[in-house]
């Protein structure tokens, strides 16, 4: 006869195998979600008898928890990856800046910080791929940002480093630039002075005046302009480093002048220079007389003209300012100076009077400015002596702005051709094909009815000024 089990032990039989199939199923869902073994390598659950609703109620409750320690736990795993690859990265860095120079020891140690870190790495791939990580996703993310940091740092640091070698590379290329400029300036002053001395003014020293001719004139009137533009060049570096407004400065010099060029624009500057630098030219030490004394002047001191000539050209005006103080030339040396820079250019490029009142009292002062003006007011000078050496008469002359353009009497300052201007000129759509004369740079001269071309700005008609 078979036993028949009572109905309660029966249904405490479904009950526990019910439990342990529910418990199985719970174990393969969490398995095959992409779960880490350690972080849930078993569940408990609790055996009461409580109804299938709420055994599934407190299931989805234990697979959020371990959804949201799994994704925790990921987090960390990618923040701690990412470190990693930053560590990498700082040393790399420093092993390329241990190249150059080498430095041995700094390679070795970047070496083995790669090493380190791959091996770490390594070691947590292995880790996940087996499923025996066992880390506090809090603690592994505030550490991993910790060492992300300072490897950031780290990678700053010999950023800065590097910029600081460079920058100390450009400086000693500036140095070497700086040295090689002295010694071309100071081989091309060497230069200039045995050209004056052995050159171009030694030419002078065995000429006689019956044998002077109009050829000794040019080649000394070139050597003056070389002065006037090494001046004129130094008299705009002071104006740009006292904040002028070169523009204004121009228009007030030539209203309305046109440049094709804006590089052409500080030839205003050489023509306001020379415009006041030989303006009495012709007259007996630059002052006007009237023409019977004039006549009477000339004829009767060529000689003297000519003898102080010879003896200025090659001396320094400082010297001969201090030889002779109540010279013609130091009574020349003053009212120049007082013409080309008046009073307000002076204050704004040096802050006060200073120079002019020196100059106003007799004396000399001793800037780079003033020397260098009194080294073009002496070859100024000594051009006027050599002209007034000459038999023949001679007048100075400016050509008027929009004149037309004449090759006996004028001559272009700029390098390009007349002709080749007013061709782009017409290519372009101008007003007018035709050039004319902006304004004189440099007036001409004619001796006798020998003519010295005046040096012009031409520019097309109706051209206007880029911008």
């Amino acid at each position: 006869m078979e036993n028949i089990k009572p109905k309660s032990a029966m249904k405490n039989t479904r009950s526990k195998r019910f439990d342990k199939t529910f418990q199985k199923l719970i174990s393969l869902k969490i398995a095959s979600n992409n779960g880490i073994c350690m972080l849930n390598s078993h569940l408990k659950v609790k055996e009461d008898p409580f109804t299938d609703q709420h055994i599934k109620a407190n299931g989805n409750k234990n697979e959020d928890n371990n959804k949201a320690r799994n994704k925790a736990v990921m987090e960390a795993l990618i923040a701690r990856l990412f470190a990693g690859v930053t560590t990498i990265k700082a040393a790399y860095a420093e092993l390329q800046m241990a190249q150059h120079p080498y430095n041995n020891d700094s390679i070795q140690e970047a070496d083995q910080a790669v090493v380190d870190e791959l091996k770490a790495i390594s070691e947590f791939k292995r880790r996940f791929m087996k499923k025996e990580l066992d880390l506090s996703p809090q603690v592994t993310i505030m550490l991993s940002e910790i060492q992300e940091q300072q490897s950031l740092m780290k990678t700053y640091e010999i950023t800065i480093k590097k910029l600081e070698a460079e920058v100390d590379v450009r400086d000693s290329k500036i140095s070497s630039f700086k040295k090689h400029l002295d010694e071309s300036m100071a081989y091309n002053k060497s230069l200039e002075k045995k050209l004056n001395s052995s050159g171009l003014l030694s030419m002078f020293d065995n000429v006689k005046l019956s044998l002077l001719n109009l050829t000794h004139f040019v080649q000394f009137l070139n050597h003056t302009l070389r002065s006037i533009r090494s001046f004129v060049k130094l008299m705009i570096r002071e104006m740009e480093s006292a904040h002028w407004d070169l523009e204004a400065a121009i228009k007030f010099i030539h209203p309305n002048a046109s440049f094709t060029k804006p590089s052409h624009k500080p030839i205003a500057f050489e023509s306001y220079v020379c415009i006041t630098m030989f303006e009495g030219f012709n007259y007996p030490n630059f002052i006007p007389p009237t023409d019977q004394i004039l006549k009477h002047h000339q004829k009767n001191n060529q000689s003297l003209y000519f003898n102080n000539f010879k003896r200025l050209k090659s001396l320094n005006p400082k010297q001969y300012f201090k030889q002779i103080p109540n010279s013609s030339f130091a009574s020349f040396l003053k009212s120049k100076y007082i013409k080309v820079v008046h009073a307000k250019m002076e204050c704004s490029l040096f802050g006060n009077l200073n120079q002019r009142k020196v100059v106003n009292s007799g004396g000399y002062p001793d800037s780079a400015f003033f020397i260098a003006f009194a080294e073009m007011a002496k070859r100024v000078w000594c051009l006027h002596c050599l002209a007034l050496s000459f038999e023949e008469d001679i007048t100075v002359f400016q050509v008027k702005k929009n004149a037309r353009f004449s090759e006996m009497y004028m001559e272009s300052v700029t390098a390009e051709s007349v002709f080749s201007t007013s061709w782009e000129s017409s290519s372009t759509g101008s007003d007018s094909s035709e050039v004319r004369v902006g304004f004189t740079v440099v007036p001409g001269f004619k001796i006798g009815n020998t003519v010295i071309q005046s040096q012009v700005y031409m520019s097309p008609l109706g051209f206007r000024a880029r911008q």
